[in-house]
């Protein structure tokens, strides 16, 4: 009896643990990212599926890594084996080209086309790339509804499922701000664990 009177206290005190962290994040400034996050880093650790890569590969990164670069070429030739035709129309961004964007809509013209700035995105780390459709003439589409392969399904929803098998996190199932083109891959790690990391090894660097 004393072992799960035990039990459920520690129970208890798990759920509360996770009721303070939920209900700080989404008060806080950068909710949506937050909580996307969240849910990508926890369901990757449930599944186990991601590969050990240390994150001073991550930190460093001036290109989409090795495991992202050779996933994106799967998901290229697999949805080419079942007639769909995809263009990556981003990749690895620098935290200038980041902050360009982030400017659009804001104190530049255009639509708003990302919510987090330089530093605060996955596409500055190489883990990200966006995708588009190619209709048959060639041209990339952006048509969630397009049935290029005629096979009565849309085929950007085919193309996410095949990322998603791959070990993607596909920005199209994010609640808070969603983002079709988008696929990523964590490996476990979340955007904190990325900066911390890179700020210790900037402030080791200088010292």
């Amino acid at each position: 009896m004393r072992q799960f009177k035990r039990s459920l206290l520690f129970i208890f005190a798990c759920l509360m643990t996770i009721s303070f962290l939920v209900f700080y994040l989404y008060t806080s400034e950068n909710s949506r990212f937050s909580i996307d996050h969240l849910e990508e880093t926890l369901g990757t650790m449930m599944r186990g599926d991601h590969p050990d890569v240390p994150i001073e590969e991550i930190i460093y990164a001036d290109e989409l890594h090795p495991i992202v670069a050779e996933k994106t070429e799967q998901l290229i030739e697999q949805a080419s084996q079942i007639g769909i035709a995809i263009i990556i129309t981003d990749g690895f961004r620098t935290i200038e080209e980041q902050d360009a964007l982030y400017q659009q809509g804001r104190s530049t013209n255009g639509s708003i086309v990302t919510h987090v700035a330089g530093g605060e995105s996955l596409h500055n780390y190489g883990l990200a790339v966006d995708y588009a459709l190619l209709n048959e003439n060639g041209q990339p589409i952006w048509d969630l509804e397009y049935d290029g392969n005629h096979n009565g399904e849309s085929d950007w929803i085919e193309v996410a499922d095949i990322a998603k098998d791959l070990g993607f996190n596909w920005g199209g199932d994010w609640k808070h701000f969603v983002d079709y083109p988008h696929l990523e891959m964590t490996f476990g790690y979340s955007m904190s664990d990325i900066q911390r990391a890179l700020n210790d090894s900037t402030s080791s660097t200088d010292s």
